[in-house]
């Protein structure tokens, strides 16, 4: 950063400059928008509680903290299951 200003460099391409698509761009250092995006590789994050429901026979069963719905199978039928809305 030669004026230690956040710009970089000023070279090519999309990486580069204040407005490109790097952190200049949007949100972010000096965007004021901090904080408002929707988590880590953009998941939903439900929260705690809820439910996971069978997409095949409708069963519902209760959310376990810290596992998702889909890597919990159905206890009837054995199908990978959803979260319930």
């Amino acid at each position: 950063m030669p004026g230690k200003d956040g710009t970089g460099p000023t070279g090519k391409g999309p990486m580069t400059g204040r407005r490109g698509m790097g952190q200049g761009a949007g949100a972010g250092r000096g965007g004021g928008q901090q904080g408002t995006g929707r988590g880590r590789m953009g998941g939903q994050g439900l929260g705690l509680g809820g439910e996971c429901q069978c997409p095949n026979c409708g069963t519902r069963a209760p959310h376990k903290r810290g596992v998702p719905c889909f890597e919990q199978l159905c206890p009837q039928c054995g199908s990978t299951m959803v979260r319930a809305s």
